[in-house]
């Protein structure tokens, strides 16, 4: 067997790994050192392998970046800012057909510029809006399913954990990636405000409706989510014109947010101690993956097969963009059965050559940048799409007597936002490209 049979018969042995529910970090480990070990024949290779692979994926200072937007998102939390958030927008739309829904889906949309997590926006707000949902009369199905969609922005709206993976694996500046993701995440927000819109006039019986609130409490409400607009454009606003570079930026928006905790008597010794805690559970989930998708890609990259793809590929003569359609169309059929981070850290080393070796039309850090916020929005459609949907899961675990089937169909909508959404942005790169062009 050639070494690029070897690759490519890794692939469904990681898939049946992760299918008996081995820890994709771990499947993807024991499939990179098995891999390595059948090629060089030898175990002392493979060990010194292992060692210069640890230490260079955990010494790169980028990666400094994820536990501090995590721990970011826990301050956040503490600090009642995702509550503030959602009263505000409550409050000034609340009134509305669909309004309440639609809040939920501002508030995610805030709370994602301060957080970087997706889980973390779906479960933080799921616990804010869940109630007022519910009191406001709204159908189970559409409450779950506005907030596992508005969950998303968590990971589309800068800063995000994802886009820094991604910079990180293709050697891309973060703050640029950060800039190209804004327009796409507010023609997210604003596709799900309209697919609100329209299944509540569809659907009549599945929202309630409430009173307008004095003006004098809109604003109160507004006032309250100044923490919220002082961090972000202290941090991203920061990276973008120098002044921090993004691990400084993530450092000051936890000093910020800590700060904001702290004043609203959220933050205590004993909550602190909870946040630390819960940041070190989620970065070393990340951080096992992302050494187990090392391990993986160094045995991809030792069988040739990325380059060997890429080749071939680019020696079919196909059109590029029926070349981007397909590897969007694997993302999303990758999603129903993985999660984000674990198919970024799979999918790029073999799918990014590919597409930096085909003509778009743009530059060669253009047509990166864009790529990327394609990938992160395809990967985004994967956290609210059956059977995972880890969005779905975590909202359905807050509201356990809603019907996972009620949320599933309820979902379908937000869905098909996300794929309209998606063609948009892969027919016209200027509207990704837009932003970053003005600036540079």
């Amino acid at each position: 067997m050639t070494t690029i049979e070897l690759a490519a018969w890794s692939f469904p042995l990681l898939l049946a790994l992760i299918f008996i529910r081995v820890p994709i970090g771990l499947a993807m480990a024991l499939c990179g050192l098995g891999g390595a070990y059948l090629i060089y024949g030898q175990p002392a290779p493979l060990l010194n392998q292992l060692k210069h692979v640890t230490y260079s994926t955990f010494s790169n200072y980028s990666l400094s970046v994820v536990p501090l937007f995590l721990l970011m998102g826990q301050f956040a939390a503490l600090g009642g800012l995702s509550r503030a958030l959602f009263k505000a927008a409550e409050a000034w739309i609340g009134h509305w057909r669909g309004g309440v829904a639609m809040s939920a889906v501002g508030a995610c949309a805030g709370f994602g510029a301060i957080c970087g997590s997706s889980l973390a926006t779906a479960a933080t707000m799921g616990q804010v809006a869940l109630p007022e949902l519910r009191r406001a009369g709204y159908a189970g199905g559409l409450s779950t399913a506005c907030l596992a969609a508005g969950g998303t922005l968590g990971i589309l709206i800068p800063p995000s954990v994802v886009l820094v993976i991604y910079a990180i694996l293709t050697e891309q500046n973060i703050a640029k990636l950060f800039l190209a993701a804004f327009i796409p995440g507010i023609l997210a927000a604003i596709g799900y405000l309209i697919v609100i819109s329209i299944y509540v006039r569809v659907k009549p019986d599945s929202a309630g409706r409430m009173a307008p609130a004095p003006m004098s409490e809109r604003w109160k409400a507004l006032v309250q989510t100044w923490p919220v607009v002082v961090i972000f454009l202290a941090v991203v606003g920061g990276i973008y014109i120098g002044i921090f570079t993004p691990t400084e930026g993530a450092a000051v928006g936890a000093f910020g947010t800590g700060v904001a905790a702290w004043l609203t008597g959220g933050l205590t010794a004993k909550t602190l101690r909870e946040a630390i805690y819960g940041t070190a559970i989620a970065t070393g989930m990340i951080f096992m993956i992302v050494l187990g998708a090392a391990l993986y890609n160094t045995f991809l990259a030792l069988s040739q097969l990325p380059q060997e793809l890429a080749q071939w590929v680019i020696g079919l003569g196909l059109s590029p963009w029926l070349v981007l359609a397909v590897i969007l169309v694997a993302y999303l059929l990758l999603g129903c059965v993985m999660d984000s981070l674990s198919m970024i850290l799979l999918t790029i080393p073999i799918f990014f050559p590919m597409i930096m070796g085909l003509d778009f039309g743009l530059t060669p850090e253009e047509t990166a940048i864009w790529f990327g916020i394609l990938v992160l929005i395809v990967v985004e459609v994967g956290l609210i799409t059956p059977p995972v949907g880890m969005n779905l899961f975590i909202i359905n675990n807050l509201a356990r007597d809603v019907p996972i089937t009620a949320t599933y169909r309820a979902v379908a909508p937000f869905v098909l936002s996300d794929l309209v959404r998606t063609a948009i942005l892969a027919a016209f790169p200027g509207i990704t490209l837009v932003a970053l062009r003005l600036l540079s």
